[in-house]
């Protein structure tokens, strides 16, 4: 198994966002997109795999990824639980609960306050209350992660075809794009219930290589956790995740891709320079 090897760029080692640094949306320093980066860090992204041979096609993750969402996944979350008369839960807990879409995130929240998930009637409840709360605060605390805009834009200009992949129900993916203008930078989105399955399942990264017009080889994922990571390597396809997401509390240092990249204009500017020596 290929396990990632973390890429820092020397100012970032001692300033990687802590969960509540994350949760609030702020960009640390250390986490600046490489401008001009120097032969250390040129070498360092360069080490990430599997960038020898083109990659055609991108499928970014949402939550975590793009998008620092868990204030307001957390803020729906707690409301919904006060609605049921139980307490409500740190915001980090709640972090920790992201990543194979809404129902599994009501469901553990259900279960880490006294349980009742496997109970058809209160979790048709719950659902319909965290739903509510959760399109009244879509994108109102979230907050883009360094490096993402110009990262999109980068890989855009290098002609990279660039879909949105998201476990999270497809209702609320439009009004979060657009929150933070990022609707223009994709071809297409596809959310939780846009297909059958969802991530890990590989079906969603399938689909969007079939839209692409691509072969799984020639599309890569960039994600924040093994969730990602699994969905791409069964769908065959190679993946890179970023270190600063959620990955349901793990780090994601262990998990099996291609390498862990400090942002999405990191990545970017490694690809530049693997497709510069291609073509020199």
């Amino acid at each position: 198994m290929a396990v990632a090897r973390l890429i820092f760029s020397p100012t970032a080692q001692s300033a990687l966002p802590s969960p509540s640094q994350r949760l609030h949306g702020r960009h640390l320093p250390g986490l600046e997109p490489l401008q001009n980066p120097t032969q250390a860090e040129t070498m360092q992204t360069d080490s990430l795999n599997g960038l020898d041979t083109a990659i055609r096609g991108i499928c970014i993750d949402l939550d975590g990824t793009l998008l620092d969402t868990a204030p307001d996944l957390a803020a729906a979350s707690n409301a919904t639980l006060v609605d049921l008369g139980r307490p409500v839960l740190d915001a980090a807990k709640v972090a920790s609960f992201v990543g194979k879409g809404a129902d599994v995130l009501i469901r553990r929240c259900l279960d880490a306050t006294g349980g009742g998930a496997d109970d058809a009637d209160l979790f048709a409840r719950a659902r319909e209350r965290w739903h509510e709360h959760y399109e009244a605060v879509n994108g109102l605390h979230s907050r883009l992660f360094p490096g993402v805009s110009e990262g999109l834009v980068a890989l855009s200009r290098a002609g990279v075809a660039l879909a949105c992949i998201t476990n999270k129900p497809g209702v609320f993916v439009p009004p979060l794009l657009a929150r933070f203008d990022l609707a223009d930078r994709f071809a297409f989105w596809i959310a939780g219930d846009t297909v059958a399955t969802r991530k890990p399942h590989p079906g969603q990264l399938l689909e969007a290589a079939r839209r692409f017009d691509l072969a799984p080889a020639e599309v890569a994922m960039l994600g924040d956790s093994a969730n990602d990571a699994q969905a791409a390597r069964a769908a065959g396809m190679r993946v890179y995740l970023l270190p600063y997401g959620y990955n349901e509390g793990q780090p994601v240092s262990a998990v099996d891709s291609d390498g862990v990249v400090e942002s999405i204009a990191a990545f970017a500017q490694a690809l530049a320079r693997a497709q510069g020596r291609r073509q020199g």
